[in-house]
């Protein structure tokens, strides 16, 4: 009966994770370009933020940044996008962090800054993020659920085991 109650429980954890995950993977920010060199533009753009809801706020942090970028300028694709001029910046890698108005999530991506006149192997396609840069939340989730499932195998079997040997 336990073993019921225990297996009963995962199922539910998983259900509510599986409801859960897919909301957090579709907040959508992207960089454009994902590549660029110091002093070139980036443009941040997020799907998800209604302006309607306010500013979106992009927040930009890396080996030498930590700063807001505003955005009050609609999408052509609908949301709200920023350019960010990359002057100054240190060769590596920058997270943007994307809040919406309306406190919401906008979701996350990343873009690299090069050296000028270096050349990014396979071009510059637009950055990762959103429905793609939220892969970490999605592989923590599914570890989650499968370390419930194999727990819950796990009591389930040894309970049986016990039963199977006394008998």
């Amino acid at each position: 009966m336990k073993a019921q109650k225990i297996l009963g429980s995962t199922a539910v954890g998983v259900g509510i994770g599986t409801l859960l995950l897919p909301a957090a993977a579709l907040a959508d920010t992207t960089v454009s370009p994902a590549t660029t060199p110091v002093g070139g533009t980036v443009v941040l753009t997020t799907t998800e933020c209604n302006p309607a809801s306010g500013d979106a706020l992009f927040h930009v942090t890396g080996p030498d940044r930590d700063e807001n970028v505003r955005s009050t300028t609609a999408a052509a694709g609908g949301g709200l996008s920023a350019e960010l001029f990359t002057a100054g910046f240190t060769l590596g890698t920058y997270t943007v962090t994307t809040t919406c108005g309306d406190g919401s999530n906008g979701g996350t991506a990343t873009f690299t800054v090069i050296a000028i006149g270096a050349t990014p192997i396979g071009g510059a396609p637009a950055g990762g993020g959103g429905k793609n840069g939220d892969t970490g939340v999605l592989v923590t989730g599914g570890a989650l659920a499968a370390a419930a499932v194999a727990g819950g195998t796990y009591v389930l079997m040894r309970r049986r085991r016990r039963a199977t040997t006394a008998a």
